[in-house]
């Protein structure tokens, strides 16, 4: 994923309308719909009835999909769905006060599309988590079938604003305080996307109730993650998709299509 400007390393790159995106849309999450009422994330696999996974590769997940910002431009979603894009996370919000130019038109177009998707946004160390809560909960709106927000959790040595690297109990307890107000407001828990660097430093063994989203482009998560299991692994930020100009982040589901199917059920927003 990847910040505001300025552009600085970081661990990762980072339609249409009317009846038929609608009938796309619904063909897509109907499922999702049966079930009634808002549910936070669970990680209960024996309650979702979720398979154990245990693969050796990226590949051998077979459900697939993205992650972007204005970054990548103008997106194809039409072509990105038939290239098999099953879900995106579009970057929405950057600390206290920066949205990201594009993200109400891939809001937008991402429905019409059909491909399930949600908004994520980018952590900064100098800004009580409260405060960046609001941001988001001003920038994105209620959409029953969004998958949930995400809070991106990345060091910024780079950053011309906010070198800070918080003690674990300061990050820990700022984190939940934007993920507390964010599942209250949208009725979904928040995923985490935490990069091996912060969990090490930071991380290992915190939030147990949340799933994470990790990030591992040399080797499966299971092998240099501690301690932690993933629900969702970018495992390429120079990735290519039809649609999308240039690279872009490949994120694979931790399961099968019927296991995704359930995951979907139980983390539409409602």
């Amino acid at each position: 994923m990847k910040p505001f400007l300025p552009r600085h390393p970081a661990p990762s790159t980072r339609s249409r309308r009317g009846l038929r995106g609608r009938a796309l849309v619904l063909a897509g999450v109907a499922a999702a719909l049966l079930v009634g009422g808002c549910r936070s994330t669970t990680l209960d696999v024996n309650e979702l009835g979720l398979s154990n996974m245990a693969a050796e590769s990226a590949h051998q997940y077979p459900v697939h999909g993205i992650d972007i910002s204005k970054y990548q431009g103008t997106v194809d979603w039409d072509a990105a769905r038939d290239g098999g894009v099953a879900f995106a996370w579009l970057k929405a919000t950057e600390g206290g006060d920066r949205v990201d130019e594009r993200f109400l038109e891939n809001w937008k177009k991402t429905r019409a599309a059909g491909v399930p998707r949600g908004a994520y946004h980018f952590w900064y160390h100098c800004r009580p988590g409260i405060e960046q809560a609001q941001a988001f909960i001003n920038a994105v709106p209620k959409d029953r079938l969004a998958l949930p927000p995400v809070i991106d959790i990345e060091w910024t040595p780079f950053s011309p604003t906010c070198t800070k690297r918080p003690p674990r109990e300061e990050l820990v307890r700022e984190v939940m305080a934007m993920s507390n107000a964010l599942e209250r407001h949208y009725g979904q828990r928040p995923l985490l996307y935490i990069p091996i660097d912060v969990h090490r430093d930071r991380l290992v063994g915190a939030f147990p109730r949340h799933e994470v989203w990790l990030r591992a482009v040399a080797d499966h998560p299971d092998n240099v993650y501690e301690n932690r299991k993933f629900r969702f692994w970018q495992y390429t930020g120079t990735g290519t998709v039809p649609g999308v100009k240039g690279d872009v982040d490949r994120n694979a589901f931790a399961g099968t299509r019927e296991d995704w199917k359930k995951w979907l059920e139980a983390n539409l927003a409602r």
